[in-house]
């Protein structure tokens, strides 16, 4: 089984994404892990796309891949994915996730993102959890790989919904 996992920022990608991986035995990545070196410095594009490829290829028979990153081998995840699960909470849910997570994690790095880079909370990420990451441009991308892949595209808006389909 091949499982993407797409959302909001603090809508609980990489924490569905460990759960699914142990429930169903699959290797894990965790995008977030692969667009920073330790600092918080960025990778490169071909860098990101480089190690999702060598995943991907590793990992023929199944895996879980939690991150929107929509110019790194999207089109290869999506079609090679079983399933693609779109978490689409509301602000208030990711806003407070967001917040007990910088609470759990402060001063380290928590285990789905890059070495190195510790957990932080700034007023350009809150922004990000609040608007930017939800303009209509980025909700237009989630709605076009909904269109592109119907029969494998769910779509949840609350964390009852996704716990009662998906039996976690």
């Amino acid at each position: 089984m091949k499982i993407a996992i797409l959302g909001h920022s603090g809508s609980g990608k990489s924490t569905l994404a460990r759960q699914l991986g142990e429930k169903y035995g699959l290797p894990v990545l965790h995008l977030d892990r692969i667009q920073f070196r330790p600092g918080w410095v960025e990778t490169t594009r071909e860098e990101k796309r480089e190690k999702l490829t060598a995943f991907l290829d590793a990992h023929p028979g199944g895996w879980v891949i939690d991150g929107n990153y929509m110019k790194i081998c999207a089109e290869r995840r999506f079609a090679e994915a079983d399933r693609i699960l779109y978490l689409d909470f509301p602000r208030r849910i990711c806003l407070f996730r967001v917040l007990r997570r910088w609470r759990m994690y402060r001063g380290v790095t928590r285990p789905d993102m890059g070495e190195g880079c510790e957990e932080k909370v700034d007023l350009e990420f809150l922004r990000w959890v609040l608007r930017d990451g939800r303009t209509p441009e980025k909700l237009a991308e989630f709605r076009g790989v909904e269109r592109r892949y119907p029969a494998k595209f769910r779509h949840f808006v609350s964390p009852k919904q996704l716990e009662k389909e998906l039996e976690l």
